[in-house]
């Protein structure tokens, strides 16, 4: 299978790969939530929070399921035709779920765009019809089109658009409801006495424990599932999502804050760089403006020099013979001395102003570099002045993993090493 890699972005002379990857994640609502989901599938707001949705692109989203009226009403048509059951319930319950299925916006971009994102989904569309056990649960499915990736458009110096299919679906299991004791023919106590469709999310997609006694979460099967699916498909250009992953979908803001993260994180090591950078050039530029108060204090004598040099000219007279001046070896001296301080001072006058330049230069650019981090990580700004604690809570989780995951290997290593000194 042919991998596709391309640059990320460079440090210390050192290019970091970014790989293509294809990712599914699910995400459970209330009854209550039905409106929230559909407004911003559908296009049915007014204004968004997310500022990269272009409006004037919807009409290239496509609808591999349009829904059927609103999707509560399409919810209840199924409840009350008995596609579905609700039958024990809370009323809190969680009744329907959406699936996203997404893969790096430059994937598309490089295969042909829109074209090639709907042959894409079209095939997932497929498979989330068989996740939710039949079209007739599927309330809507959409791909969108008109979300514009800011960082990969800087990149690109030019509109590039990230490309998901968002499927709105309502979970069920087949339950088995038996005859009680209180059933008058005791020979049909415990038998089946109907097969219904229940909308369970819990049940749709359990936490099991795997031949090890560890417990997998059904999400990280269904990311199995997808990337297998679509490989068989004939769509290979891209790796698998990160394995073992337990993560549910994060909403809009959540995502991309997490992208933001991760890409600030990079961007802050480059940007550690810069700081020491610019620490040095401050330096130097209060270095240049000692030379310039310096030279200020020159231009002062300069002027007295000046005058000298008027009187320099009356030192000299017309000699005897010929077109020659003369000129006492006094007043000769005192000549070749200005002369030869004035040679230097405007040696070093264009030397200076020449640093001063390119210095003045690299400040704008790292200036400018800064301007465009700010901007960059503004949505993972937002997410902390919106939700602080729920950022914080998702940076620290990251970080714990991390640190288990070092922990892990750490342990690993010592005991190989054990092993390899008993041998």
């Amino acid at each position: 299978m042919r991998k596709t890699f391309r640059y990320s972005y460079r440090r210390d002379n050192q290019i970091i790969a970014k790989i293509d990857r294809c990712v599914v994640r699910n995400q459970a609502y209330r009854r209550g939530e039905f409106n929230i989901r559909e407004r911003h599938n559908e296009r049915k707001n007014v204004s968004y929070g997310n500022g990269d949705i272009m409006l004037e692109r919807s009409s290239l989203n496509v609808h591999f399921k349009p829904c059927q009226g609103t999707y509560e009403q399409a919810f209840a048509r199924m409840v009350d035709d008995g596609t579905v059951s609700l039958r024990g319930l809370k009323a809190d319950a969680k009744v329907f779920d959406e699936l996203v299925f997404d893969v790096n916006s430059a994937y598309f971009e490089e295969r042909g765009g829109h074209e090639y994102a709907k042959q894409f989904f079209a095939e997932a569309y497929r498979l989330a019809v068989q996740e939710a056990g039949g079209e007739q649960y599927v309330l809507s499915a959409v791909l969108h089109a008109d979300e514009r990736n800011k960082a990969l458009s800087e990149q690109y110096g030019r509109d590039i658009f990230h490309y998901h299919l968002h499927v709105v679906y309502v979970p069920v299991v087949e339950k088995e409801v038996r005859w009680s004791k209180r059933c008058k023919a005791p020979a049909l106590v415990g038998t089946v006495r109907e097969v219904i469709k229940q909308v369970s999310h819990s049940k749709k997609w359990p936490r099991f424990r795997d031949e090890r006694g560890a417990w997998i979460n059904s999400y990280s099967l269904l990311q199995d599932r997808f990337f297998e699916h679509m490989r068989a498909a004939g769509f290979t250009d891209f790796e698998r999502g990160e394995r073992g992953s337990t993560a549910e979908h994060l909403t809009v803001l959540e995502y991309k804050s997490q992208q933001e993260a991760q890409r600030a994180a990079a961007l802050a090591a480059v940007a550690d760089d810069k700081q020491e950078t610019v620490t040095v050039l401050d330096e130097k530029v209060e270095g240049k403006k000692k030379q310039l108060a310096a030279m200020d204090r020159r231009l002062a004598v300069g002027k007295q020099d000046a005058i000298m040099f008027g009187k320099i000219e009356q030192m000299a007279r017309p000699a005897l013979l010929g077109k020659k001046m003369e000129i006492s070896h006094a007043d000769w001296q005192t000549v070749s001395r200005l002369a030869k301080k004035g040679v230097v001072a405007s040696s070093q006058l264009a030397d200076m102003k020449e640093k001063l330049s390119a210095a003045k230069k690299e400040i704008a650019r790292l200036k400018d570099a800064f301007t465009r981090l700010y901007e960059e990580t503004r949505v993972f700004r937002e997410a902390i002045k919106s939700a602080p604690k729920r950022v914080m809570d998702f940076l620290q989780s990251i970080i714990h993993r991390g640190q288990e995951q070092h922990e892990t290997a750490k342990t690993i290593d010592n005991q190989s090493k054990k092993q390899d000194q008993e041998r």
